[in-house]
């Protein structure tokens, strides 16, 4: 805009100084937006207009793709390509979407795997995955390629599938220009200079600003609290609320009334159990604040349906009629391609009134067609309050006014972890529209124990290190060695962010062993005597403590032993005495336990305080001896309280309770340290010693164990330097040392078999490949074939499920036991040459991928197999993708070709042909 009053020359004046600081390109790409660009998007399409790379690090939702959305102008500008790839599927989709009604379908393609939809056009949308596997192949398609955008790149740290973006990051020709983007990292400085190393020139521009301020809050009960309070100082921190640091104190103070009370003689009535605020209560309350549409999340699927349910019998409705209707349209447009009997499977009717309430679940259990349309429902404004897991926050493009979350900890899979303040930032940064929000907000349910300070900890810890997780692969490693050569292919690896890391750390490590050095220098030196040579007879009283610490700890494994043994021979029935501990006294074996642990029986026992436990040999420092044998009835149940009771009393009327004073362990045993032939040698070599007469002998001693002690520790840091130089390429060389073993390396070489396993990019790939050229699947019809190939792909949500899985009968049972006795012998063949990639192929999925294979409905596979809908697709999906990645690496005489496509033609029906994510 010029202003009034300028003269011609002065607007001419002005627009060559634009075009001096921003470019042609970028002054015509401004003119595509309605709204000015930040400082942080301007610099960064700034230093790709001048030939640069770049990595931009900056808030969910600050709109960090508008860089990426330049490298595609600039490319069409400059008559190249440019690949914008992305971490899910999901994502793929959704970008490529965006880009079609810019550009038009003609100049927008995408490949996600399950999608090829016009690969050869100047902007192709793909997963990372995808790239790496044409940059292997050597594809045309990459002929003319100018730019890569890496959204999310953060992902590299991503412990499953980082290592395909540093492939892709190290691989790409030297004439594309990466244009990494990252949510906010700590480390984005370090990240960026990997970049300009392996790269070249790459500006790195941080920016931690939200365009739309975020307000942290807690609901306790029905009542919205401020996390922080404003001091009117801006250069002050922000400052807890002091309403909730009291609340916090109260209930602790109230804790501490109710221990007291229960721990006293008289009886009183507990306290009510806290209960959060119901769900639809929580909803209420926020849209009555303005604070709709929100987003809460829950770190379970059950419970994100279980929340619509309960909104649901609530009666809690978000949306107008009109509004409703809309919903209504939308969503049998969408579903028009679904059967009828397959909607009824899914639950379709109960989700459509929720939808039309404006209100929805989001998850990956979920149908990928559902989940689209929540996600377009919620973009239009149309659903109002959403409970999701974390998945969503992972860069769907799916902003909120606020953000809810109901606990602060997680299930893993294996235990209840807090959140980090990166996961806090990630979830946290969906709130907040931009171009519709001035504020955003994020609420924390509270609860009994919470502490507000924890809260504002990880709402002020915004960032979050990159690490990397990247290690060579057996499928690497045979497409690296065909493309460069082994000794290249080490090299390449040693450019990878992993090793960048670890270097950084040597260097660190080094300058700590030299410091140390120096210190070792001057502790022998403080240690000198006039008698003689000190460290010499520092050295021999050392070997006589090692000496004596050895007899004792072998006197301490045969006591041990001799326990265990007498573990063993425990019987149900026998009274013993547990010796020590909370669970010292009488207890009567119930079940001895054999086989419960690894270290040696858990007898299950009674005590005679009528307590059921699970003892372990540690309980045991001496052997056990039964005190006397009782009868255990037949139908006696442990859980039971009335019977517990009843044979504790047998017990305590049978056996009198021992003086645990007898029954304390015996110390010493074995050969006296005094008997040993070694300690008497040295304690008559110390005596003979000029310095043992030394009058300072105690003094010269400190500092000589000072001297070991240091000596030690310089030796552990020693072997850490050593152990993280060349890192990477040591595990490269042992992974080569497998495909040589295997006869798919030889040298400098790929075999035929090495070019084969080379199409197989999956976790199992190198039993995948030795599966082939068995031809344990040769025999194999269709619907076996799937079955087999499912145990290379499918893991289980519940991996520590002790019942067997069920599998099909016949030629494929035998096949899949195949499979496993083969997997067996090559985690022989990796644990000899000290390496471990391959898991045990998962049967879970088997049978289920058989019945689908054979035609068998929906409605009867789902429920034989209690999967969730979401997951039974994403799992034939990924099952279809090995398929072909099967059919493919199999010789062309084989017939496992045409039967891997026959298997991916019968699985490719219904919910799974009509899912277009996965």
């Amino acid at each position: 805009m010029s202003s009034p009053g300028t003269t011609p020359a002065e607007r001419y004046a002005a627009h060559r100084a634009r075009v001096r600081e921003n470019g042609p390109a970028l002054l015509d790409f401004q003119t595509l937006y309605d709204f000015e660009l930040d400082p942080f998007q301007l610099e960064a399409c700034r230093a790709l207009e001048a030939g640069k790379g770049v990595l931009v690090a900056a808030p969910t939702g600050s709109g960090k793709t508008i860089v990426g959305e330049f490298a595609v102008h600039l490319a069409l500008a400059n008559r190249q390509k440019c690949f914008y790839t992305t971490p899910i599927k999901a994502l793929s989709n959704q970008k490529y979407a965006d880009l079609v009604r810019r550009y038009g379908p003609e100049k927008v393609g995408l490949l996600t795997g399950d999608n090829s939809v016009n690969g050869e056009a100047p902007i192709v949308v793909m997963t990372t995955e995808v790239l790496r596997n044409m940059l292997y192949a050597g594809s045309h398609t990459l002929a003319g390629l100018g730019f890569v955008v890496m959204d999310e790149v953060h992902y590299l740290a991503d412990r499953f599938r980082g290592a395909v973006w540093e492939e892709v990051i190290i691989h790409v020709p030297d004439s594309v220009r990466i244009v990494a983007l990252s949510a906010t990292v700590s480390n984005a400085e370090e990240f960026g200079e990997w970049l300009q190393e392996v790269r070249g020139d790459t500006a790195v521009i941080v920016d931690e600003h939200r365009p739309v301020p975020l307000f942290q809050h807690m609901l306790v009960g029905n009542r919205l609290y401020d996390l922080f309070v404003d001091t009117g100082d801006p250069n002050d921190r922000p400052r807890i609320n002091p309403q909730l640091r009291n609340i916090a104190v109260d209930e602790v103070r109230r804790a501490k009334i109710n221990q007291g009370r229960r721990t006293g003689r008289k009886r009183v009535s507990r306290p009510p159990r806290f209960r959060p605020p119901a769900r639809p209560d929580v909803i209420e309350r926020l849209d009555r604040a303005g604070l709709l549409p929100a987003i809460t999340f829950i770190f379970s699927r059950a419970g994100c349906d279980a929340a619509v349910m309960q909104c649901l019998y609530a009666g809690l409705r978000l949306t107008s009629r009109e509004e409703a209707e809309e919903i209504r349209a939308h969503v049998e447009l969408r579903t028009a391609d679904i059967a009828d009997e397959d909607l009824r499977v899914l639950g379709y009717d109960e989700w459509l009134d929720g939808l039309m309430r404006g209100i929805a679940a989001h998850h990956a259990g979920m149908l990928p067609t559902f989940k689209e349309v929540v996600e377009e429902l919620f973009t239009r404004g149309l659903i109002k309050a959403v409970f999701a897991t974390e998945t969503l926050a992972l860069g769907i493009n799916m902003p909120a006014r606020t953000v809810v979350i109901e606990k602060l900890d997680k299930w893993n899979g294996e235990t209840h972890t807090d959140l980090t303040p990166g996961e806090y930032t990630q979830l946290t940064g969906r709130a907040g529209r931009r171009g519709i929000d001035v504020e955003g907000h994020a609420v924390v349910i509270w609860s009994p124990g919470m502490d507000p300070f924890a809260v504002a900890g990880l709402a002020g810890t915004r960032t979050y290190p990159l690490n990397s997780s990247f290690r060579p692969s057996y499928n690497m490693a045979v497409n690296l060695v065909g493309a460069v050569g082994r000794e290249r292919a080490r090299t390449l690896l040693e450019e990878s962010f992993a090793q960048f890391q670890a270097d950084r750390a040597v260097v660190g490590l080094a300058r700590q062993v030299h410091k140390n050095t120096e210190a070792l220098a001057g502790y022998a030196e403080a240690a000198t005597c006039h008698l003689g040579d000190f460290m010499e007879y520092a050295a021999l009283r050392r070997r006589l403590s090692d000496r004596e610490a050895e007899l004792a700890r072998e006197r301490g494994a045969a006591r041990k032993a001799e326990a265990v043994r007498s573990l063993e021979r425990l019987r149900p029935g026998d009274v013993i005495v547990v010796p020590a501990g909370r669970r010292a006294g009488l207890a009567v074996v119930i079940d001895p336990g054999l086989g419960k642990r690894s270290d040696g029986p858990a007898p299950l026992v009674l005590t005679a305080q009528r307590s059921v436990q699970r003892l372990s040999p540690l309980d045991f420092p001496q052997p056990v001896e039964p005190l006397e044998r009782i009868r255990i009835p037949r139908s006696f149940n442990p859980r039971s309280p009335q019977q517990r009771r009843d044979l504790a009393s047998t017990l305590r009327n049978k056996v009198p309770e021992p003086d645990l004073k007898t029954h304390r362990p015996r110390r010493g045993g074995g050969q006296a340290a005094g008997e040993d032939a070694e300690i008497a040698r040295l304690r008559r070599e110390l005596r003979q010693h000029p310095c043992h007469g030394c009058d300072e002998r105690e003094d010269h001693a400190r500092w000589a164990e000072r001297y070991f002690r240091l000596e030690r520790e310089t030796e552990s840091l020693r072997r850490r330097v050593e152990g993280r130089s060349q890192v990477i390429a040591r595990t490269f060389d042992r992974v080569c040392g497998v495909l040589e073993q295997l006869g798919y390396l030889e040298g400098d070489t790929v075999t035929e078999e090495g070019r084969r396993l080379g199409r197989i990019y999956n976790e199992l790939d190198l039993l995948t490949a030795e599966s082939l050229r068995a031809g344990l699947w040769e025999d194999l019809d269709p619907a076996e074939l799937a079955a087999c190939v499912s145990a290379l792909v499918y893991e289980s949500r519940q991996p520590d499920d002790a019942s067997a899985p069920r599998t099909p009968p016949g030629a494929a049972r035998d096949a899949l036991a195949a499979m496993v006795r083969l997997w067996g012998e090559l985690d022989a063949i990796e644990k000899d040459n000290r390496v471990s990639f391959l898991r045990e192929p998962d049967l879970g999925f088997a049978w289920t991928a058989h019945q689908w294979a054979s035609g068998r409905p929906l409605d009867e596979v789902l429920l034989e197999a209690d999967m969730t809908a979401g997951d039974f697709v994403r799992a034939v999906k990924q099952l279809i993708d090995l398929l072909g990645q099967v059919a493919d690496a199999a010789p062309e005489d084989s017939r496992i070709r045409k039967v891997a496509g026959r298997a991916m033609d019968a699985m490719r029906r219904g919910v799974v042909a009509y899912s277009s994510v996965a």
